[in-house]
């Protein structure tokens, strides 16, 4: 398994969210967080604005699925054509191990399940 976290433009987010929900992933953590990349934030005349307000979307998937979504955020995400500064950053790892805790079911990455006792 594979977890996905976009950063992305808050104006981006809901079409981001509505394009993963029609490819068959509505499993999606959203969260408001404020940062700043490469472009060290914004000046506007003497003001420096270096919090960006932005969207963290995270997500796992199947590793079969994972270029899919990558590929779909980046679609969605993307202001224009070829992109801005801004748009965000799509950071991929490895999940070794997903606990269910309503069921007690613990699933790992190579697909196994098993039921964990309490």
């Amino acid at each position: 398994m594979i977890m996905i976290r976009s950063i992305i433009r808050p104006e981006k987010t809901d079409s981001v969210l509505s394009a993963l929900m029609d490819a068959g992933f509505p499993a999606v953590t959203k969260m408001s967080v404020v940062g700043r990349g490469k472009q060290r934030g914004i000046k506007i005349g003497e003001i420096t604005y270096d919090e960006i307000a932005k969207d963290l979307l995270i997500t796992v998937v199947k590793d079969q699925d994972k270029d899919f979504l990558i590929k779909t955020v980046m679609k969605f995400a993307r202001t224009g054509k070829k992109g801005a500064f801004g748009d965000g950053k799509i950071f991929v790892t490895p999940v070794d191990e997903v606990y269910t805790v309503s069921s007690g079911i613990k699933e790992t990455g190579s697909g196994e399940t098993e039921e964990v006792k309490i």
